[in-house]
């Protein structure tokens, strides 16, 4: 019973903090333009260190985009995009620090510029899209998720 409430536990906090990093981006102007800065992002490394993250990012995700004004297509596969990633990080536990972001980049980079087109009749931009969404990854889940990651993993936390 303790695993399953520490689990629970874990999921809850990582999802909060996946929603209110969502909606700081967001009301800071740094999730919306060009190149998008998600703060949240950087919460995609976890899986790494616990396997908690993967329903905390995709379920944080799943409302932070609600909250923020996503439309459902964005929602939907704005979401799977985060939790392919995750799963990713989840399968490289063990390896190099510098190969957990690369899930959540690669499936961003390549599912948001298709729901961006669609959903937000974007035209004429996905390779231009690919690369401002990949920039936009790398910022987030890359450098600061590395940084997190970092930081996170000197500690007890995740235990």
């Amino acid at each position: 019973m303790h695993k399953k409430t520490h689990f629970l536990t874990q999921s809850a906090l990582i999802a909060s903090l996946y929603v209110v990093l969502t909606l700081v981006a967001a009301m800071l102007g740094l999730a919306s333009g060009t190149i998008q800065i998600r703060l949240s992002e950087a919460l995609t490394v976890l899986p790494a260190l616990t396997p908690a993250a993967i329903p905390g990012v995709f379920v944080g995700c799943i409302l932070g985009n609600l909250l923020s004004g996503g439309l459902p297509w964005d929602v939907v596969f704005g979401s799977l995009a985060s939790l392919i990633g995750v799963l990713g990080t989840y399968l490289l536990r063990g390896k190099s620090k510098w190969l957990y972001p690369i899930p959540t980049i690669l499936s961003n980079a390549l599912i948001i510029p298709a729901v961006l087109i669609h959903v937000y009749g974007i035209e004429d931009a996905y390779w231009f899209l690919i690369l401002t969404v990949g920039i936009g990854e790398i910022l987030s889940a890359g450098m600061l998720g590395i940084l997190l990651y970092t930081a996170v993993s000197k500690t007890k936390l995740f235990r």
